[in-house]
C-alpha cells in the first residue's frame, strides 16, 4: 500500500478532489482507474490511448477524464474543507478504515468530520426504522450502551428513529460512534439531530462519500448503506418494514461477508416484518449484547490482521495496537503483565468493582489483548504496560 510523503500529501489530495469533482465519473469508474494506474496523479496524466486500455471503463467516464472539467475548483474545495475542519481520507492512505477497504466497492474518497481511531475496527452497525416504536428505541439505546461499554464502536446512519437511538446509546456509555451520511458533511440533515451531530463529532466521526453541498437525495442512501455495513463486523436490524433501507443494509452485509443480526418484535406488527424475515433466513437472534459478542469474537482477529497491512506499526501478539487502549485497559494490562490472575484478584489489586473489571476484561478480550484461562484466570497477550 502506497504511503504518501508529507511533501506530496497536498498535491495527492488535490488530485483526488479533482477526480471526485468530475461530473460523470462515479465511484466504480474511479476504482477501475486507480487499480489500473495506481495513483490519482497517474489517472489525470493518462493519455486517451492509456484510458482506452482500462478494462470495463465506460465511455462517459472516458469523456469526463478527457475534458477534465471539475464541477468546482479543487483548490477552493480543499480550502472549504480546511475552513470547516473536515478531512479527506483516501483509499490509498494508511488511515483509511481497513474494514471498509476490504469490501468490493469501497468509496475511493471519504469526507470525515471527527476522528477515526484504530479501535473502530471493532464495530457493529445498528439500523432500523425511522418510524420506530418507543420500546424499539429504548431497546436500541440499551443494547448500544452495553456494546459500547465492551469497547464496541457503534455505526449507524444518523436518521431519526432507530439510528439516532443507536448513536445515543453509545454516547450514553461514553463510547465511540460513527455516523454515515447520505449527503455532504455541510448539510443540516436531519435537522432534528443537530445536537446529536455535535456530540458524535466529539466521540467519533461523521462520514460521507459525497462532496460538500450534496443534498440528501433518495438515491444516495443505498450507496451510504454499503459504507455502514462495510465499516462494521456485523449489522443489527432492530425494527424494519418489509421494504426498507435496513434490509438493504443487511443484504449488503451478507455480500460483504459480515454477520447479520435481528431483534424479534411483536407478531404481525409492520415494524417486525423485516426483522422476522431476516430471522427466517438465518440471521442471529438478538436479545442481549452477548448474543452479538459471541458471534463477532472470531472476526476480530481477522479484522486486526487486515489493519496490519495498512499501518506501519505492527500489532502485538494478540493483534492489538498500543494506541488502542483506554486508561483503564492500560492499567489492567500493567497488572496482568507480571502474571495470570483470577478476576477477583484483579479487582482487589486495582480496587475496582467487579462490574468494572468484567467490562474492561471483555473489551480487552475482544481486542485480542487478554486471554481467558480455566477458572476465570486471565493473562496478557501484549507487553510493555
Amino acid at each position: 500500500m502506497f504511503t504518501p510523503s508529507t511533501t506530496s500529501n497536498h498535491r495527492r489530495k488535490l488530485a483526488w478532489l479533482t477526480l471526485k469533482l468530475l461530473p460523470g465519473l462515479g465511484n466504480r469508474s474511479l476504482l477501475k482507474l486507480v487499480r489500473h494506474f495506481g495513483s490519482p496523479e497517474a489517472i489525470l496524466d493518462a493519455s486517451s490511448a492509456d484510458l482506452d486500455r482500462v478494462i470495463g471503463l465506460r465511455p462517459h467516464a472516458v469523456r469526463a477524464l478527457r475534458s477534465c472539467q471539475p464541477s468546482r475548483d479543487p483548490a477552493a474545495e480543499w480550502q472549504m474543507l480546511q475552513d470547516q475542519g473536515f478531512r479527506l481520507v483516501c483509499l490509498d492512505y494508511p488511515d483509511y478504515p481497513a474494514n471498509l477497504a476490504a469490501i468490493a466497492d469501497p468509496p475511493v474518497v471519504v469526507y470525515v468530520n471527527g476522528l477515526l481511531e484504530p479501535r473502530d475496527l471493532v464495530a457493529v452497525a445498528v439500523v432500523g426504522s425511522r418510524a420506530a416504536s418507543a420500546p424499539g428505541m429504548a431497546f436500541t439505546e440499551r443494547l448500544c450502551s452495553d456494546l459500547a461499554r465492551c469497547g464496541i464502536t457503534i455505526v449507524s446512519g444518523m436518521a431519526v428513529g432507530i439510528d439516532s437511538a443507536a448513536h445515543r446509546g453509545a454516547l450514553r456509555a461514553q463510547g465511540r460512534t460513527l455516523a454515515v451520511l447520505g449527503c455532504g458533511l455541510d448539510q443540516d440533515y436531519p435537522r432534528e439531530n443537530r445536537d446529536l451531530r455535535l456530540r458524535i463529532v466529539n466521540a467519533g466521526a461523521l462520514l460521507s462519500e459525497f462532496p460538500l453541498g450534496t443534498p440528501p437525495e433518495p438515491g444516495h442512501f443505498p450507496a451510504r448503506n454499503r459504507i455502514i455495513s462495510g465499516l462494521a463486523l456485523g449489522v443489527v436490524v432492530v425494527e424494519a418494514a418489509q421494504r426498507s433501507g435496513s434490509l438493504i443494509t443487511a443484504r449488503l452485509a451478507l455480500e460483504q461477508g459480515r454477520e447479520v443480526f435481528a431483534v424479534p418484535g411483536m407478531a404481525r406488527n409492520y415494524r417486525s416484518i423485516g426483522a422476522h424475515q431476516l430471522l427466517r433466513q438465518g440471521a442471529k437472534l438478538v436479545e442481549t449484547a452477548e448474543d452479538i459478542l459471541e458471534e463477532i469474537r472470531p472476526m476480530i482477529r481477522r479484522s486486526h490482521i487486515a489493519a496490519e497491512t495498512r499501518h506501519t506499526e505492527s500489532a502485538a501478539a494478540g493483534g492489538a495496537v498500543r494506541g488502542e487502549f483506554s486508561r483503564d485497559e492500560a492499567a489492567l494490562l500493567a497488572v496482568l503483565e507480571r502474571e495470570a490472575l483470577h478476576i477477583d484478584d484483579l479487582g482487589r489489586l486495582l480496587q475496582w468493582p467487579a462490574s468494572q473489571v468484567a467490562s474492561v476484561l471483555q473489551s480487552l478480550e475482544l481486542k485480542g489483548a487478554v486471554q481467558q484461562l480455566p477458572g476465570k484466570h486471565f493473562s496478557s497477550m501484549v507487553t510493555g504496560y
